[in-house]
């Protein structure tokens, strides 16, 4: 009878270097698309924030951190980051709240759940536009919905939405909310529905009332799913540009909804300071880049 080694291919040298081939030959136009697409726009936006370029104008002047400068000491600095913080700290956390809440209302069986689920999808795979066009009849001071329904209850009239900054940041942030339930409400339904049925039962044997185990059971089990979304949603929330545009244009009063990323849109193309908006983008680059290393280093911390 023939012994294992007798079966076994004899080595050769040539064959680490043919799959190694092989894995470029697979890799590269991906590599390509990436080089080109993402890696050269990012590296030719960093070049660009050294220049002052008007896009108006025809040539570029190298004036080196002069356009960082005047980030950092504008007078309107200060209020354009303070918009971009408010808005995405309470776009993630309530669009977390609000995905998780809806999730453990239909993670059960109920007649129509199937529509339901399908209903609170939808929002997601519309444009930031049409739903910021929508909602404009909703928040309308004259002839909206919300003051038509505080009229009808005697509650007086809806504060105006476009006039006053603060209730113009609470109308976009609404707005994104609800466009973007549908999204972390199924992702923290697929993980509701992945949870561990063991656990469920000792806690009910062992007679927890529904906050306990909310907290104590079933909010653990979530951690890395809600690491996940925090990651996903902030950074989108960051980008948000088509919202603020429709329903707003950054303002009242000038800057009243003007984020990190609409200033980018402003400054290079109402402005055509392209290497001022370059600068802007530089510096959002930056912030997005550490925010996501520190919930990655979190999340790989929690996981341990």
């Amino acid at each position: 009878m023939p012994s294992v080694d007798e079966h076994v291919l004899p080595a050769t040298g040539r064959r680490p270097w043919r799959s190694y081939g092989l894995f470029l030959l697979l890799v590269a136009p991906n590599l390509i698309l990436l080089a080109v697409f993402t890696y050269r726009p990012l590296v030719e936006n960093v070049r660009m924030s050294f220049y002052d370029w008007n896009i108006a104008q025809s040539g570029a002047t190298f004036i080196g951190l002069d356009n960082y400068i005047e980030w950092f000491t504008r007078a309107d600095t200060r209020v354009i980051v303070s918009n971009t913080v408010i808005f995405t700290v309470a776009a993630v956390a309530g669009s977390m709240i609000a995905g998780l809440g809806l999730a453990l209302l239909l993670d059960r069986k109920l007649r129509g759940r199937n529509l339901v689920r399908s209903t609170a999808f939808a929002p997601f795979v519309l444009s930031g536009a049409a739903v910021g066009i929508a909602f404009q009849f909703v928040f309308d001071p004259s002839f909206g919905l919300i003051n038509d329904v505080m009229g009808r209850l005697g509650l007086g009239t809806a504060p105006d939405f476009y006039q006053q900054p603060h209730w113009a940041l609470f109308m976009i942030t609404v707005t994104y909310i609800w466009k973007n339930l549908g999204y972390t409400f199924v992702i923290y339904l697929a993980a509701l529905q992945g949870k561990r049925s063991d656990l469920d039962e000792a806690a009910a044997i062992d007679g927890a009332g529904w906050w306990t185990y909310f907290r104590k059971v079933l909010l653990p089990q979530l951690r890395p799913t809600t690491f996940f979304l925090s990651i996903t949603v902030l950074l989108n929330s960051l980008q948000v540009f088509d919202i603020i545009n429709v329903m707003t244009r950054g303002g009242p009063l000038g800057n009243g909804t003007t984020t990190m990323v609409y200033q980018v849109y402003e400054e290079s193309f109402v402005n055509f300071r392209a290497g001022y908006g370059a600068t802007v983008a530089t510096v959002m680059f930056v912030v997005l880049l550490v925010i996501t290393v520190v919930q990655v280093r979190m999340m790989d911390r929690g996981a341990r």
